[in-house]
């Protein structure tokens, strides 16, 4: 006699939850290597590695202290050129950046042999072009953080994204049957909660330094939703049969 199929993950079979964990595999490792990039475009903002509140201020408010250029020569950018280059473009940025200057002090042949390979229009990366030397004067103006260009770009993209791959996590994790229902519906509705705090907060941030506290907020918040929907989605799935069967119905409010 063929085993009951109940509305849970635990008696789902085979191939259902070989499609489930394959998906739940792969946006994991999505995850962490989004976290890997955070770190690599975020996370040296401020010279040093790890994420920290100093970091979410310069990539949105900015360092006012200082040029673009020279902010992301001491920070994220710091390992691309040698100390003795660095210094070299950041004392031109402090003469005003000037085009004769940049000819005569060898910033052109830095930027050719450190800088182009991506820093150009067929790099197909939203990053400036640096052929442009009026890009790299601009570059070497004083840090107001990401142009609401890049924030409305960068966010749509987040919205959309994001959005769409909890939508996936949420489904496969509404079959989970060990899950109180108002605990269930609470944290399959956090990361879209958290998403647009996260998301208002950077536009908040590039206005007044003190909201970047919401961006780590919002951040955290998805990051502990999607562990905990990941780790009880495979616990139900692989690990609760070899107990018992569960004969719970995990889309009825009973």
């Amino acid at each position: 006699m063929a085993k009951q199929h109940y509305l849970n993950l635990s008696s789902q079979g085979l191939a259902l939850k070989a499609l489930f964990t394959g998906y739940l595999t792969v946006v994991a490792v999505g995850y962490l290597m989004a976290l890997v990039q955070i770190q690599l475009t975020h996370g040296m903002a401020d010279g040093e590695w790890g994420l920290s509140i100093d970091d979410i201020v310069y990539s949105y408010y900015g360092n006012r202290s200082g040029s673009l250029l020279e902010n992301k020569l001491h920070g994220s950018m710091k390992p691309m050129a040698s100390d003795e280059e660095r210094e070299q473009i950041i004392e031109w940025v402090h003469q005003g950046a000037d085009a004769e200057l940049y000819f005569d002090l060898g910033i052109d042949e830095i930027v050719e042999t450190k800088c182009i390979a991506c820093h150009n229009a067929a790099s197909g990366m939203p990053i400036p072009d640096f052929t442009n030397l009026a890009n790299l004067q601009k570059a070497a103006e004083i840090d107001t953080g990401a142009t609401i260009s890049t924030l409305a770009r960068v966010s749509h993209i987040h919205l959309f994204g994001i959005a769409f791959i909890f939508m996936f996590v949420g489904l496969i994790f509404s079959l989970a049957s060990g899950v109180p229902r108002k605990l269930k519906a609470i944290v399959i509705v956090m990361p879209y909660v958290f998403l647009l705090i996260d998301i208002s907060a950077w536009w908040l941030t590039r206005l007044n330094p003190n909201f970047a506290w919401l961006v780590m907020l919002g951040g955290t918040a998805m990051a502990l939703s999607f562990a905990f929907m990941w780790v009880v989605s495979m616990y139900e799935m692989w690990i609760l049969p070899r107990l018992r069967e569960d004969t719970r119905d995990a889309l009825l409010d009973e």
